[in-house]
């Protein structure tokens, strides 16, 4: 195995994508593809030019052969999906939008193999990687995987490893609103980078400016926070640096499933490679206009050839895209 750039682990599940608009029920056809958050991300980075592990486990079914094949296909190491002989792959529909709405999503995951991710599915080798992406998903299959996740993040933080979270908020998949916010804080404070969208970041903080919103996380031990503002572009909060980043203008939404997955690739990849944080959430703003001009998940997120063709060609001048707060607020250690 190659050295670890990256380790990502959740649940990437089946998903059929119909292929006529209208109600599920009434839908004849559908495309087979995959379906995860996690996963989403770790395609794109792979797609950059990183080497990224994929922890997971899925059933000993032709959904799990399937998604395993689908991922390694995309450059992905898969040598720590665990096959679960006693419990199935998870799989999804999606319905299909042709006006740039959320399509209707059905699941069926209750139960599934990666539901039973646990500590002991955690192996040493693994935390040799540079980083590691977490989002909340993993953490509301199931307690094992909740445990699972909060030794992952707390060891590699230990390690000295950057570790970034996205919340991915699955209220469904929680006992109660309240445990979910408790315990996606909790994980939130293990992280550096912390990627909420706006109304994520509301429902966990309890605040309503994006400012005070990424303070929230700061004192709770994040070095940065980015809050996904939709087509308005993003805001940013360090402890000596903050501002707004344009959105990218798109002609057209396809697909909005998977912008903020697209989002996460542009932070973790340009963080990696040392850009500052204000050019890390331009190119993770340019990377979500992608995902929603694509039909599908991570169809639109772009290889190393076409991100580095369209920053050469397109983008203005860091300047000229990012609104910096005053410099009397920025020598403030954020409240």
């Amino acid at each position: 195995m190659s050295e670890i750039d990256i380790l990502s682990f959740g649940e990437t599940m089946a998903m059929l994508v119909a292929e006529q608009t209208g109600d599920l029920a009434k839908v004849e056809q559908f495309h087979k593809r995959i379906a995860g958050a996690d996963s989403n991300v770790a395609i794109g980075l792979s797609r950059l030019g990183f080497n990224v592990a994929w922890l997971s486990r899925v059933g000993n079914d032709s959904l799990g052969r399937f998604v395993v094949e689908t991922l390694i296909k995309e450059g992905l190491d898969c040598s720590h999906v665990e096959v679960d002989k006693n419990h199935p792959t998870g799989f999804q529909f999606k319905s299909r939008n042709d006006d740039g709405s959320d399509p209707q999503v059905e699941y069926f995951r209750r139960g599934s193999a990666a539901s039973h991710l646990s500590p002991h599915s955690i192996n040493d080798n693994l935390l040799s990687a540079r980083h590691l992406h977490a989002t909340g998903i993993p953490p509301a299959l199931s307690a094992s995987a909740r445990e699972m996740s909060v030794e992952l993040m707390t060891r590699m933080r230990a390690a000295g490893r950057s570790v970034s979270f996205d919340p991915n908020l699955r209220p469904s998949l929680w006992a109660s609103e309240a445990e979910m916010i408790r315990e996606i804080n909790r994980l939130a404070a293990l992280a550096h980078w912390v990627l909420p969208g706006l109304s994520e970041g509301r429902l966990l903080s309890g605040f309503d400016d994006p400012a005070d919103i990424a303070a929230f996380y700061l004192d709770q031990g994040a070095e940065a926070v980015a809050i996904k503002l939709g087509p308005e572009g993003a805001y940013y909060r360090t402890q000596l640096d903050q501002g707004f980043v344009a959105g990218v203008p798109v002609t057209k939404v396809v697909d909005t499933v998977g912008a903020g997955d697209g989002f996460a690739v542009g932070m973790i990849s340009a963080l990696l490679e040392h850009q500052s944080f204000a050019e890390a959430v331009q190119r993770a703003n340019w990377i979500g206009s992608r995902a929603v001009q694509s039909r599908g998940d991570m169809e639109g997120l772009p290889s190393r050839l076409e991100l580095t063709a369209e920053f050469a060609s397109r983008l203005a001048p860091t300047g000229e895209r990012i609104s910096h707060v005053g410099a009397s607020l920025l020598a403030k250690k954020p409240a």
